[in-house]
């Protein structure tokens, strides 16, 4: 049998045997890592053993092929606190279990049913801007997702508690890092702010959640929605009883959160994209008023909007919400040459891998055109990966296409969006990939060009 050990990285530090070792520049980190130590590397930090793997045959096989030798890595495991047993962080038969008792809500025909939902939340928020006026698109984004998700996934308005939860949100998830220290459980109960901040924003949250599951409780039914869903959901193999309230706040709270951050994230990288090439833009322009001719888009319009769907596709290349993935092996593990001892932490970056020029030409340029169909097939498996893949693959996959098409389109139609000179569009790598300083933009009433 090959003998364990781990392959080249960079020399252990003091301060990363402490410390989560991307420090301020995770993204320049992972990157680093795999220029100067190609498909795998390691490094150990923070008492964890992480190896790099930044090949796509690497990922497929930790994701697809070997996936059963694997389960989820701190950070998601850390989550638990805030996520309970939901479906991102659950494993074994508890995740498959609750993987098919939702999977009804993200049935193609269902999903189809939230189109119109989506174009009228976009529609409605557009509504509130005023051509000229510098406005933070990425918060605007994250407000838009999360009445839709709200609508469509928890058949609840949630508009009046719009800010409130979006600043819970943000609070919990700028803990993502201190949660992955040594001793955060320890830490976690020091009198700081951050940590104060963090309590109080899952207690906010809960209250929502529990609010809208008693409220529907109390009028039974189904609305179409994955609330109702969870509510009634029976599950066989647990003597055909119903889920808890704490089972439905945890799949609910996991939806909340990963059903409106990750899209909102996609829909602000996006627009900071097009509003950096005027090419792009005006492309754009050309096709939805060629497709749509001045009216609201529809889910039959989806196939018509190509250049629309390469637009985002390609902004997840260079900016995917989930920018890194981990996965702990259950037992030793051969990659690349190595066999990985039982526990090692094994990431791979989507942020990384998409911007490798061995599958990207001018991988650092925002090319929608490049999504060809031709380019598409020639591409190898998992060289973009933006959800994932496997069992654990997101499960609003063609929920968030849909979405982000529909919303870019329905807002682009009537919305031109120039950056704010001066402000600065620094990425924050947290659970998603957000925006340090929010995304300024001006808009531009498309009817005054």
């Amino acid at each position: 049998m090959r003998e364990q050990g781990y392959p080249p990285g960079p020399p252990r530090s003091l301060l990363r045997l402490v410390l989560y070792g991307p420090g301020r520049d995770p993204l320049g980190f992972f990157g680093g890592l795999a220029r100067q130590h190609g498909d795998i590397a390691h490094v150990f930090m923070a008492g964890e053993h992480v190896v790099l793997l930044n090949h796509p045959q690497y990922v497929k096989d930790v994701l697809v092929t070997d996936q059963r030798k694997f389960v989820k890595g701190r950070g998601l495991e850390r989550a638990k606190r805030v996520l309970g047993q939901g479906l991102l962080t659950s494993e074994g038969a508890t995740h498959l279990r609750q993987r098919r008792l939702m999977q009804p809500a993200f049935h193609k025909d269902r999903i189809a049913s939230y189109a119109g939902v989506m174009v009228d939340h976009a529609t409605r928020a557009q509504q509130r801007w005023t051509s000229g006026a510098p406005l933070d698109l990425s918060a605007e984004m994250m407000r838009l997702t999360l009445g839709i998700v709200g609508e469509t996934l928890l058949g609840s308005d949630v508009d009046a508690e719009a800010a409130t939860v979006g600043r819970a949100l943000s609070d919990v998830v700028a803990s993502f890092w201190l949660a992955l220290l040594p001793f955060f459980d320890v830490i976690e109960r020091l009198p700081l702010p951050v940590f104060r901040r963090g309590r109080e924003a899952r207690a906010e949250l809960d209250r929502v959640i529990y609010r809208l599951i008693a409220e529907r409780r109390a009028n039974p039914g189904d609305r179409g929605d994955l609330l109702s869903m969870l509510l009634s959901a029976q599950d066989e193999e647990n003597g055909g009883q119903g889920m808890t309230d704490q089972q439905v706040r945890d799949e609910a709270m996991t939806i909340f959160l990963a059903g409106h951050e990750t899209t909102a994230n996609a829909l602000a990288w996006t627009w900071h994209l097009i509003g950096q090439s005027r090419e792009v833009e005006a492309s754009l322009h050309e096709e939805l008023d060629r497709v749509l001719g001045g009216r609201v888009p529809a889910i039959d319009d989806l196939p018509e909007l190509r250049y629309t769907e390469q637009i985002v596709t390609e902004s997840m290349r260079l900016y995917p919400p989930a920018w890194l993935i981990g996965r702990r092996a259950t037992e030793p593990y051969e990659v690349g040459g190595y066999l990985l001892p039982a526990r090692t932490l094994v990431v791979m970056s989507p942020y990384v891998l998409h911007r490798d020029q061995r599958f990207f030409t001018e991988p650092d340029r925002f090319l929608p055109e490049r999504w060809t169909a031709a380019f598409k097939a020639a591409l190898p498996p998992f060289a973009y990966f933006p959800f994932g893949g496997g069992a654990r693959r997101c499960i609003g996959e063609s929920f968030a296409w849909m979405e982000l098409v529909l919303v870019v389109a329905t807002l682009a139609q009537r919305w031109r969006f120039e950056p704010v000179p001066g402000h600065q569009v620094v990425p924050q790598p947290l659970v998603t990939l957000r925006m340090k300083h929010g995304l300024r933009m001006t808009p531009r009433a498309r009817s005054s060009d």
